[in-house]
């Protein structure tokens, strides 16, 4: 605790390291050890199991001699102050790796290299997409729940149908559908083609672009059920008492209308951007390597690479995100007015 992280630590430690590699049960235990480590330093499995492994079975006068000896890498302080830095049974070393920053040389938190820098980035672009989306919905459900609103009762009852219609199919389903839509010898690029709007077909698919419009496709009703219902309770009356007053259509609109409409927006967006945020099975399938959102890698980490540590942090940020968002909402908006009756 006293070594101040800059040249080797004193005989102590080394002595100290030799014992509790002496005390490992196994050559599964040094392995387990080894690999938590490399996630710091890439090579320290190696030095723990090598050193593990010849261990000298006599105490020695000189650990530090002897286990440089063994591997060379014990006599840099680098290794040592991992050994500082993950010695607690709780370590930051995972969250900050989640956000693109590790320990320096003085144990104090600084910025990886560009080159090593990956998460920041993977989480703005899945805040991108998700409030694309968002935005996508909105500019297309608003429209038709404004229309099952105004729509008389059966025709209403209709149009609820065919919005509900795709919570009937499988996710999966809906999404290989827009993969034959949308490939380059799809009904989209062979319909633009015969109608002479396009010479060569274009890239639909395997990009932001058909990322967007799946996405948008499968949240378009979370956005316009909840904004259905809001919409619907809405009196008539205030709208025409306001042309009545001789307010034009769009003052009519923007200063009656959509203030008694806005929970209903707020809630719908809400929704949909929480659920784009954890979106995985539609960006794999449609999106390029440049489309995947955090959801992917928290699979890859998990099931791939088998680095659960990396999946919980990017977990636990995932869920910050969400908790902020409701946290926003519950503090500007108020949670009483999103409630849909």
């Amino acid at each position: 605790q006293a070594w101040d992280g800059r040249d080797l630590p004193g005989e102590a430690a080394f002595a100290a390291l030799a014992a509790d590699l002496r005390a490992l049960p196994d050559r599964g235990a040094a392995a387990a050890l080894g690999r938590r480590l490399n996630h710091n330093i890439p090579g320290f499995r190696t030095v723990i199991l090598r050193s593990a492994e010849r261990l000298p079975p006599e105490p020695q006068a000189e650990w530090r001699a002897a286990l440089i000896r063994l591997d060379r890498r014990w006599g840099d302080p680098a290794y040592w102050r991992v050994l500082r830095d993950e010695r607690h049974p709780v370590t930051g070393f995972y969250m900050l790796a989640a956000l693109d920053l590790e320990r320096d040389g003085q144990g104090g938190i600084a910025q990886v290299p560009p080159d090593r820098a990956l998460f920041l980035e993977l989480i703005l672009r899945t805040l991108g997409i998700s409030a694309a989306v968002t935005l996508a919905c909105a500019l297309l459900g608003f429209p038709l729940a404004y229309a099952m609103a105004a729509a008389g009762p059966r025709a209403a009852n209709w149009m609820l149908v065919l919005v509900l219609l795709p919570f009937w199919t499988s996710l999966l389903v809906r999404a290989t559908a827009w993969v034959i839509l949308l490939q380059r010898n799809g009904l989209v690029n062979r319909t633009l083609i015969d109608l002479g709007l396009i010479a060569e077909p274009l890239a639909l698919i395997y990009n932001r672009l058909g990322t967007l419009v799946v996405m948008a496709h499968v949240l378009l009703p979370f956005f316009v059920l909840p904004l259905f219902g809001v919409l619907r309770g809405i009196p008539r009356d205030h709208l025409r008492a306001a042309a009545g007053l001789g307010a034009p259509p769009l003052k009519v609109f923007r200063r009656v209308y959509l203030p008694q409409a806005l929970p209903g927006v707020v809630a719908g967006a809400a929704l949909v951007f929480i659920m784009a945020l954890g979106y995985y099975i539609t960006p794999q399938l449609v999106g390029g390597p440049r489309d995947q959102m955090i959801a992917y890698f928290i699979a890859y980490f998990t099931a791939d690479s088998v680095n659960w540590g990396m999946a919980a942090a990017l977990s636990v940020l995932l869920l910050g995100m969400v908790a902020l968002i409701y946290a926003v909402l519950a503090r500007t908006i108020g949670l009483d007015r999103l409630r849909v009756r």
